[in-house]
């Protein structure tokens, strides 16, 4: 029981001291595809990001948006060409780990304390 005492302490330091990696840069540019549930189907968005644009294909749908980085892992994205005044609110984005071709994201509207997240997926070169 002594031993479990005073291994336990030591054994919680170390694992609260763990980050995710994230290599934040190596996703700013690219083609990348997000799946997520929409109503009981499962919807794929595919995307391709440089810099400071954005252009969304959904459901057969392009739309543009800009980029404004924050830092290397958080940017707000706003629609160029809104459609309606919910498409008009900007987007907080921020990577929250990455791993080999994907990473994981937390996104919401600027301004608003909900939240989501989601994996998204970088597609190889041609």
């Amino acid at each position: 029981m002594r031993l479990i005492t005073s291994v336990l302490p030591v054994f919680l330091l170390l694992t609260s001291c763990f980050s995710s990696e994230r290599n934040c840069a190596d996703f700013k540019n690219g083609t990348f595809s997000f799946e997520a549930l929409i109503g009981t189907e499962i919807e794929t968005t595919t995307f391709f990001r440089n810099d400071s644009i954005e252009i969304d294909y959904f459901r057969g749908v392009a739309d543009t948006s800009s980029i404004r980085w924050i830092n290397d892992c958080e940017y707000v994205v706003t629609k160029i060409h809104p459609k309606n005044m919910a498409e008009k609110k900007a987007v907080h984005i921020k990577i929250i780990a990455t791993e080999g071709d994907s990473y994981t994201f937390e996104y919401g509207i600027v301004g608003k304390a909900k939240k989501q997240r989601g994996t998204a997926v970088k597609s190889k070169p041609l």
